[in-house]
């Protein structure tokens, strides 16, 4: 008989902390800021102010949950143990979305700044450089060590705080010190507070990664203390610099044109900070583009061979290793494939749907919160009707409208994903006649 594994609980809070703003890339605020003031019409810290106050919120419900189900596996497991193992499929196949096009989404970032930086080469020679690099690394098998990561990360917070001083000292130059003080980058004349909300599904992108965390439940000490301080930290501290950071940039340059939206930001640090910055500012964000690329094709290859192993999806397909590199190879060259669709598409479309899958997913959440209250559930309605009830249906009711705010192309193909989700379940559960096969995310 086998001996158990088990997870090593070594996490503190501040290093479960760390990881969330580390996986959410502090920098991606600037990577996608142009299509955020395109789509906000120039109120980017409103949008993110708007985008914060839903995650706040819903940051609220996975604290929740996270005390009721200190185990692995995120919205796909506290909606499969407080609602039904058949609404947790659908959540699961929903977040597969966002894994899906998580990858796709950063290279187009990247290879965005890279075409802004040389405009004589295509923009679809950084794509394929990106995807085949990645791949390439991915499938031979690496692993990068927390401390790689950890230094990445301070990196890219000290370019993202020289960026912001030199923006500030940008705006005290032509208007002086007043100039500092101003309500135009959450309120403009003739904008109507909707740009704002269509800002704020997009920005809802950069806080991709305070719920990732709940997946580390297993590896912390303490987790049911832990977990929610971790996850309310990480929504609060992003809420914060993403608003600190689009309102002054936003100052730095009013309004949204630019000569190219998918790297606004690259056009901004070359006036405020002239060639020297603006090559330091490029290389730190294409260096952290790729790795949060690497690191996110990894996580969804990992991810589909574990659907596989479990016979969630084809284990003939999905469940396959490399005899040598023993890394699931077909999963990887399957995500570098779809990631070639970011030849057809720009970052807003591409970013929304990633927020169809999320926003799902945030509601599923909110509602396994009400799902336990109602059920009287031990844990959950001592709460009281404020945490329970109340908190959870007003995050719904948020990210719902958010969702609503999307793309039209992405809420038409997050519709048909989660009907090829119900048809597939259909057939797993000979139509609904038995449990859907669960996924083990401790092995």
């Amino acid at each position: 008989m086998q001996d158990t594994v088990k997870l090593d609980r070594a996490l503190g809070l501040w290093s479960v902390v760390l990881f969330g703003l580390a996986y959410m890339t502090p920098m991606i605020v600037f990577g996608t800021f142009g299509a955020l003031a395109a789509a906000s019409q120039g109120t980017t810290a409103m949008a993110y102010l708007v985008a914060a106050a839903a995650i706040l919120l819903t940051a609220i419900s996975y604290g929740v949950m996270a005390r009721v189900y200190p185990v692995a596996g995120s919205a796909y497991t506290y909606a499969r143990r407080s609602i039904s193992p058949s609404i947790g499929f659908l959540v699961g196949w929903a977040v597969l979305l966002d894994y899906f096009f998580l990858p796709m989404v950063i290279w187009l970032i990247g290879a965005a700044y890279l075409t802004s930086a040389f405009p004589a080469v295509p923009t679809w020679v950084w794509i394929v450089g990106f995807i085949a690099v990645t791949t390439i690394i991915n499938v031979v098998g690496i692993a990068f060590a927390n401390r790689i990561n950890f230094i990445l990360m301070l990196v890219q917070l000290g370019v993202l705080v020289a960026f912001l001083v030199l923006a500030a000292r940008y705006v005290v130059a032509l208007n002086g010190p007043g100039g500092l003080v101003s309500v135009t980058p959450f309120f403009r004349e003739g904008v109507p507070f909707s740009a704002s909300v269509a800002g704020a599904a997009i920005a809802a992108y950069s806080f991709l990664g305070f719920d990732a965390v709940s997946t580390l439940t297993e590896e912390t000490r303490d987790a049911r203390r832990t977990m929610p301080k971790a996850i309310l930290i990480i929504a609060l501290a992003g809420g914060l610099i993403f608003i600190a950071s689009a309102y002054i940039t936003q100052l730095a340059h009013p309004g949204a044109d630019f000569v190219s939206v998918d790297a606004a930001a690259t056009e901004i640090a070359k006036a405020i900070g002239g060639d020297l910055f603006v090559t330091i500012f490029l290389a730190t964000l294409v260096v952290a583009q790729f790795t949060s690329g690497l690191a996110a094709q990894a996580s969804v290859g990992r991810l589909l061979y574990a659907m596989g192993r479990d016979t969630v999806l084809p284990a003939s397909f999905f469940g396959n290793l490399h005899p040598k590199w023993h890394t699931p190879i077909l999963n990887l060259i399957l995500v570098g494939a779809i990631g070639l669709a970011a030849l057809t598409m720009d970052v807003t479309t591409s970013t929304s749907f990633i927020n169809f899958g999320a926003f799902l997913a945030f509601t599923a959440v909110n509602v396994s919160v009400i799902a336990l209250y109602l059920k009287r559930d031990q844990q959950v309605r001592p709460l009281g009707m404020l945490i329970g009830l109340i908190v959870p249906t007003l995050a719904a009711v948020c990210d719902l409208f958010l969702l609503w705010n999307l793309d039209e192309h992405a809420k038409v193909l997050g519709l048909v994903w989660l009907a090829v989700g119900v048809a597939y379940l259909a057939y797993l559960t000979r139509f609904f006649q038995v449990a859907p096969p669960e996924m083990d995310f401790a092995e």
